[in-house]
């Protein structure tokens, strides 16, 4: 049993009640005063050079890149709901560098090419940072790092080899670690100071919908977009509201049906859980030490993440979320997923063990969402009607940094430029693809009973999860 089996099986249903009881069942980072009123759905035909479909993270960038690379450009987007209400606006905020998924998965899948996407991740990175700053965009963004920690014996050794091998990094023992965050459940940790960024995502969302008009993208909102369908003089985006016809489209619709039906095979929906704690007092603000805004993760394979935010009222906050991986029969996208109650009391029973000092600090918000997971772990690519459509999905949980990356290509894509990234086996080969229910429900049970099994068991993995590793059907967020 894992420490934080322990701690569910001591979890009380008036432990349940008392600290989740008062929660609301919406996204902490969408109830938000500077979150900007509804735009207005489209309501007529329009013509235009591009049309970008989403107005999440992918979406945004696609079409702010499209702009500066082209001002004279013309570009709509269209969001069936509203801008960052999806995946963009309930994340953890962590903005990672990598590309890949970690630097192991993309070793073992691109092994010629990862040490060029670790350069080009960092490079994104870095350039999404320049972005924010240049426009003055208001989404708390902070180049934290991020604090990875041991929660069981056998982990502290892994942290002392990736501390050998990485300059960036730092190995903390379990007293130095006490320093920084103060938690029984910590036998280790390693800060790593480059590759991670923390930001607000839901205002991320909206400060990129922000720019883009003021680079002279059309917005529309409440426009779901049925279909598209191309002719030899242009590609036409239908809507209730009107027909879209466009030289080129960028699809962003990540975990939702694509609108390249050939494609839906290679996603799956995940849905991951989070909860927000009520404020912090001061005087457990000092009992926890957490100093700086990093995030921190742990290393088991159902892990948590967790980070600091202030609300509107200057009171420290935690992010608590992680562990569950949920697919549901039928790979369906429907509201009612948002929420999970056994998730929710299973993360409140690990935060208590991990804080026991804020056992009774209780929580404002549980909310959960769907992660569009493909078998690589990284996104892929495709195009359709002679290179004037394009599409990506398949971040699976690490899109904060990766979807502008990821836009760019789109944007080379559609331009019918030949580069360096769209040249790269990332862009070019696709994952395995799931099979269809009810294979990929009984594989999705199987692989997240292992992934259990293997973090009682020092991590190490099974028959089941080794076949699936050595055939590169991943299940993961």
């Amino acid at each position: 049993m894992t420490v934080f089996e322990d701690a569910e099986a001591r979890f009380s249903d008036a432990q349940e009640r008392e600290l989740l009881g008062g929660a609301r069942r919406t996204p902490y980072w969408l109830e938000n005063a500077s979150r900007p009123a509804a735009r207005r759905p489209l309501a007529e035909d329009a013509r235009c050079d591009l049309v970008v479909v989403g107005g999440g993270y992918t979406g945004l960038w696609t079409a702010l890149l499209a702009k500066e690379r082209d001002p004279e450009r013309d570009v709509v987007l269209l969001e069936a709901k509203r801008i960052g209400w999806a995946a963009s606006g309930r994340n953890g905020g962590f903005c990672e560098a990598s590309l890949t998924h970690g630097a192991a998965n993309g070793i073992r899948r691109l092994p010629d090419e990862y040490e060029r996407l670790a350069e080009l991740g960092q490079q994104n990175l870095d350039q999404l940072a320049e972005t924010v700053s240049r426009y003055a965009m208001d989404c708390d963004f902070q180049m934290s790092g991020v604090l990875r920690t041991a929660t069981e014996p056998h982990q502290v050794e892994w942290l002392r080899t990736s501390a050998r091998d990485d300059a960036h990094a730092r190995f903390l023992s379990a007293e130095d670690l006490a320093a920084e965050v103060r938690s029984p459940l910590y036998q280790a940790g390693l800060f790593e100071s480059q590759g991670t960024a923390i930001v607000h995502p839901a205002k991320l969302a909206w400060e990129l919908a922000r720019v883009c008009e003021e680079l002279g993208v059309r917005i529309f909102e409440g426009t779901l977009v049925e279909r598209i369908v191309a002719d030899a003089a242009a590609v036409s985006v239908k809507t209730p509201g009107g027909v879209v016809r466009a030289q080129r489209v960028a699809l962003g619709t990540n975990v939702f049906p694509a609108l390249i039906r050939k494609e839906r095979k290679y996603t799956i929906p995940l849905y991951d859980y989070a909860l927000m704690s009520n404020p912090l007092s001061e005087q457990q603000a000092a009992q926890l030490g957490w100093a700086e805004q990093y995030g921190i993760t742990d290393l088991n394979n159902r892990f948590h993440y967790s980070r600091l935010t202030t609300d509107a009222d200057g009171r420290l906050r935690i992010l608590y979320g992680g562990y569950d991986a949920i697919y549901h029969y039928g790979g369906r996208v429907k509201p009612q997923y948002d929420q999970r109650d056994a998730s929710f009391r299973r993360l409140a029973a690990h935060f208590a063990a991990t804080y026991p000092y804020l056992a009774d600090l209780g929580f404002s918000h549980k909310w959960g969402g769907a992660i569009d997971t493909c078998s690589r772990f990284f996104p892929f690519f495709a195009t359709q009607h002679e290179g004037r459509v394009a599409h990506t999905a398949g971040f699976t949980g690490l899109g904060v940094g990766a979807t502008r990356f990821a836009a760019g290509v789109m944007v080379d894509l559609l331009d019918g430029r030949s580069t360096e990234l769209t040249r790269m086996d990332y862009v070019t080969k696709k994952p395995l693809p799931f099979p269809p229910d009810p294979f990929a429900f009984v594989g999705a049970r199987v692989s997240y009973s292992e992934m259990a099994r293997a973090d009682r068991h020092e991590g190490k993995r099974g028959l089941w999860l080794r076949t699936m590793d050595a055939v590169g059907l991943g299940f993961d967020s």
